[in-house]
């Protein structure tokens, strides 16, 4: 059994809150490692939280401007030394494209780092894989992704999200909400199968746990619908029809429903509301104008009607809610299209899982640093590659 066996071994018959000290005793018999920490990446992606931090006197670390930080915007190994000689070696730590961190490692002088690096990717992969399951049965990776405490309605709001980031073959895909920890009911939802992608735009309405009732209900609704093969628009009149059930027309929400054919690249759309999209294609940014029906719980019984487009390799999709294209600037100009098509070119060279909280920067920027923001902002970014056809 090599080291890597060993080290995977240990992390799956470790107890889902001692994966970490499992894993530091492996790496200090193996490699020499002096020192393992694993850093979360708190839900507004500023900062990367030590695990350990109620045992060590860590603080958190930046995201931007730190080796860490490096380490996790490029997803490769990042080295560091330190003037004694030793390496830090910081990893990704990461599953299917969703970013959840960053490990740090610390070798001694005389370790051959170049040897050890591929095999210590290999296992913070493995890590990140057991702290996905783990996260069922214990809170400690969950409390580490939090600088402050969230709202009940933030809450709510994360527990309901597929992840932040994935990636395939086909594409690849980064959603972020701010204000992070006080929401106030905007969502995305994404599913994929052998050969098709769904994903959901949410504009929620009202605010605190009202707001996240609501947006718990029609997308678990969307859920249901989708999970028993039902087709896209009539998923959109199921959720409707419960929205509706419960709230009698009271309250009601915006969502974008886009459903991916992997093989052609085409796509059927179903806009009820608000979210709004936008593309980069060949240099060129564009809003794609969907025929507008009405908000899932507005009235009973509405009917929706699924429109086409079909997208290209190299295209770059982003989905904003209202509380990003609405937004004013101290002196009371929108940011609007133009603002928002600027931010997109400037973010082109930037992954996907990336350009959310970009655009969501310069969206503060233009709403002034000190504004509280009245609204949730939603910005979710989709890289389009499409299959790669066997010759």
């Amino acid at each position: 059994m090599n080291r890597f066996e060993t080290a995977e071994r240990a992390l799956r018959t470790a107890a889902p809150d001692e994966l970490l000290d499992v894993l530091r005793a492996v790496l200090d018999e193996h490699y020499g490692a002096q020192d393992v920490e694993l850093f979360m990446a708190d839900y507004g992606l500023t900062v990367l939280q030590p695990v350990s931090a109620a045992l060590h006197d860590l603080d958190p670390v930046p995201v931007h401007g730190s080796p860490a930080g490096r380490a996790f915007g490029s997803q490769e190994p990042y080295c560091e030394q330190d003037r004694d000689g030793r390496t830090r070696v910081h990893l990704p730590v990461s599953v299917r494209g969703d970013r959840l961190g960053v490990l740090s490692v610390t070798l001694p002088a005389d370790r051959a780092v170049a040897e050890c690096v591929p095999e210590l990717a290999d296992c913070a992969d493995a890590l990140a894989h057991e702290v996905v399951v783990a996260e069922r049965h214990t809170d400690l990776y969950l409390q580490a992704r939090r600088k402050d405490r969230l709202t009940l309605a933030a809450e709510m709001q994360w527990h309901l999200l597929p992840g932040r980031s994935c990636s395939r073959p086909e594409y690849d895909l980064g959603g972020q909400l701010e204000p992070a920890y006080a929401v106030f009911g905007d969502n995305f939802d994404w599913s994929a199968s052998a050969d098709r992608l769904t994903l959901y735009v949410t504009n929620g309405m009202g605010e605190g746990i009202e707001a996240a009732l609501l947006t718990s209900l029609a997308v678990n609704a969307l859920r249901n619908a989708r999970r028993a093969g039902i087709p896209l628009a009539d998923q959109a009149a199921l959720a409707d029809q419960a929205v509706y059930a419960h709230y009698r027309g009271g309250s009601y929400l915006s969502v974008l429903m886009l459903d991916f054919d992997l093989e052609t690249g085409r796509v059927r759309v179903v806009d009820a509301g608000s979210p709004q999209m936008l593309r980069l294609r060949g240099g060129t940014v564009e809003r794609v104008p969907f025929d507008a029906q009405l908000p899932l719980g507005m009235f009973e019984e509405t009917d929706y009607v699924p429109q086409e487009f079909s997208v290209e390799p190299g295209d770059r999709l982003v989905f904003v809610s209202d509380g990003v294209h609405a937004v004013h600037s101290p002196k009371g100009e929108a940011y609007g299209d133009r603002a928002l098509a600027r931010a997109i070119q400037s973010t082109r060279l930037l992954p996907a899982a990336e350009v959310p909280r970009a655009i969501l920067r310069e969206l503060a920027a233009h709403r002034g640093e000190t504004a509280v923001a009245d609204d949730d902002a939603l910005v979710v970014c989709l890289d389009w590659r499409g299959r790669q056809r066997q010759p």
